[in-house]
């Protein structure tokens, strides 16, 4: 298996959210905008029913309530602006809400995305903007929040347990830390 990459430019993730919101199926720009503002694995943005986002009230949640398919662990990430942005934009296009329906439903039966489905049409949205093929897949929503995280200055401590993981070292790995990072960094600490 190939490792994916994070998108980096920042440019490119305002090209796929555009391209995503002129489409006829707002789920594929909720998945995107969910996937790389949650950074949840794949497995668990897919199983998310309706009920998960909405209250009883139809209104979108603070945060979500989750328990985390590899690890067991609870979660409950914050939903945050562009979030409920795309929950806005899904929910004006769905008509009828039923609240045990999957947020993220095939387009082919009532059954949730799987990801097999979901890797192809991440492939297929990073292509449309000119990023290498082959190089992008489902964790790379994950990695995209991870990679920009640590470009706005967040502590790896803090990005490490976004995303669950239990050492530093592995985090470094998933976020993206280039060589060429450590090179400009080993240039400008000249004591």
């Amino acid at each position: 298996m190939n490792t994916v990459e994070p998108i980096r430019d920042i440019k490119k993730i305002a090209a796929i959210k555009n391209m995503l919101k002129a489409k006829k199926n707002p789920r594929d720009f909720l998945l995107f905008t969910m996937g790389i503002n949650s950074a949840l694995r794949i497995s668990d943005l897919l199983k998310l029913q309706i009920g998960d986002v909405l209250d009883k009230r139809g209104d979108i949640r603070e945060h979500l309530y989750l328990r985390v398919k590899k690890t067991g662990k609870e979660l409950t990430p914050k939903i945050n602006k562009s979030m409920r942005e795309a929950l806005e934009f899904y929910f004006s296009k769905l008509g009828p809400i039923d609240y045990d329906a999957p947020l993220f439903q095939s387009t082919r039966s009532e059954q949730p995305l799987d990801r097999v489905r979901a890797w192809t049409i991440i492939n297929q949205w990073c292509e449309a903007v000119g990023l290498d093929s082959g190089r992008h897949g489902t964790h790379t929503l994950r990695k995209t929040w991870g990679f920009h995280a640590r470009k706005m200055g967040i502590d790896i401590e803090i990005i490490r347990e976004k995303l669950g993981q239990r050492n530093t070292g592995v985090t470094r790995r998933y976020i993206g830390l280039t060589q060429e990072e450590v090179n400009d960094v080993e240039e400008k600490v000249c004591l």
